[in-house]
């Protein structure tokens, strides 16, 4: 069974357009795990356009489901993740400025390890040394993997855009070999599988079906904050979980 975990950010996008407490990111975990959500997600950025640091101390003060703290390393993140000791810590290499994330790690080129990679090899160890289930943000390129897996990543997140843009057209069996592929490659290479960008309840279903992968988790923000505005943040996730749970 795939777990469900929710991603925050756009409910605290919404929250931070007013000086209030309203929607309150905490009474929205509250409801998504009330629903079956088996994990809350959130992503602060340096700008905290949308999820706050204290938003992450609130959250891991309150809920009692996996927490994933996602982001890139620069030293602020790793000061916060070190503080809430989350179950999971995805790195992603999103720039200060990006609007969101679009692409996995590089970590090697030409043969060689690039700075990130060597950058990420020893927060991966000390993430792992205390306690901290680490993932990689990494396209369905399974040379790339290769390199996660020798990094010593626990997990990688497949980031499921292009399979996501491809769905409704003609290049969707070809997506979908594409993160066959690279899922069971990842899986061979003694990693666990995670998803997510733009998954939603038409594509999710398709993918989570792939042969030979098993996915172990399911990021899921922006989607299902559009569908709880006209379904109820309750009955939006009930959908997503019964999608995951028949994974």
């Amino acid at each position: 069974m795939t777990k469900l975990s929710v991603n925050l950010n756009k409910v605290a996008l919404l929250r931070n357009q007013r000086d209030l407490d309203l929607p309150s990111v905490v009474h929205a975990a509250e409801v998504c795990i009330a629903a079956g959500a088996d994990g809350i997600t959130v992503h602060p950025r340096p700008d905290e356009r949308h999820i706050r640091r204290t938003d992450v101390y609130d959250l891991a003060g309150a809920i009692d489901v996996e927490l994933n703290i996602e982001g890139n390393p620069f030293a602020g993140f790793l000061e916060l993740v070190r503080d809430v000791h989350p179950a999971q810590c995805t790195l992603v290499p999103d720039d200060p400025d990006q609007r969101t994330s679009d692409h996995g790690w590089v970590l090697v080129r030409d043969g060689g390890s690039t700075a990130d990679a060597k950058r990420l090899g020893p927060i991966l160890s000390e993430l792992s040394s205390i306690g901290i289930r680490t993932s990689l943000f990494m396209d369905p390129d399974c040379e790339q993997i290769d390199a996660a897996a020798a990094l010593g990543a626990d997990r990688i997140e497949l980031y499921t855009e292009p399979y996501a843009r491809a769905f409704a057209g003609a290049g969707r069996d070809a997506a979908l070999e594409t993160y066959r592929r690279a899922g069971a490659h990842a899986a061979s290479r003694g990693l666990g599988i995670n998803a997510g960008h733009d998954l939603n309840l038409q594509n999710l279903p398709a993918f989570l079906a792939l042969p030979d992968v098993e996915v172990l988790e399911v990021s899921i923000g922006h989607a299902l904050t559009a569908d709880a505005l006209f379904m109820g943040l309750d009955a939006a996730v009930r959908a997503y979980r019964e999608i995951a749970a028949r994974a």
